[in-house]
């Protein structure tokens, strides 16, 4: 075996790159801890003794997404600004990360949805949207916003704009620039979140 990082204590983190690579290129499916111990040339047992199982992998490789994720859609979030422009900010970051790993985000988001996903992972799988949910609930209280439910509204906003960025990761935009996609998105989001929502 080649001298490598990862012999001086550092497999844990070489695996999840590796998974990283593997899934962006061919998806979950064939993802396996005996695979990638093969590719990073170590033994059978090796991963075992840092991931109980694969699904202990994809828990793992969720947390590294959503980490990431988070960064920059709260990095957008406290950028100077106002509530519109913060939220269109917020909505490129999230459509720029779901393009740039539409096959991790897709894992992100069922693996925190798993039976066995950790507290840890449902609790930071949920940061994004409650970033969005405070500014809309700000907004509302500066009088930028109508009334309705900050914590639906939010989810509103997270459906549509996953569907849009969905859609774009997949070129199925039809000639559409993911640009105008996400302004006409947010501009439809915010009018309609700034009529308020009508009383059920």
């Amino acid at each position: 075996m080649t001298d490598q990082p990862y012999h001086h204590g550092k497999l844990r983190e070489a695996l999840l790159a590796r998974a990283m690579d593997f899934i962006e290129q061919a998806g979950v499916d064939g993802l396996s801890l005996r695979q990638l111990a093969r590719d990073l040339g170590v033994s059978h047992a090796a991963p075992g003794k840092h991931f109980r199982d694969k699904q202990a992998l994809l828990d793992a490789l969720a947390l590294e997404g959503f980490r990431s994720m988070n960064t920059q859609i709260v990095g957008a979030a406290q950028i100077i600004g106002d509530y519109r422009s913060r939220f269109v900010r917020i909505a490129k970051a999230y459509i720029e990360f779901a393009i740039a790993h539409p096959l991790l985000l897709a894992v992100m988001h069922s693996t925190k949805h798993h039976s066995d996903a950790s507290d840890d992972l449902r609790s930071i799988g949920e940061e994004s949207i409650r970033v969005a949910r405070v500014m809309i609930a700000e907004a509302q209280g500066a009088g930028e916003l109508g009334a309705g439910d900050p914590e639906l509204l939010a989810l509103v906003c997270f459906v549509s704009l996953h569907g849009a960025a969905v859609l774009a990761a997949g070129k199925l935009i039809d000639g559409t620039s993911v640009e105008a996609l996400t302004i006409a998105t947010t501009d439809l989001l915010w009018a309609g979140m700034a009529a308020g929502m009508p009383a059920l």
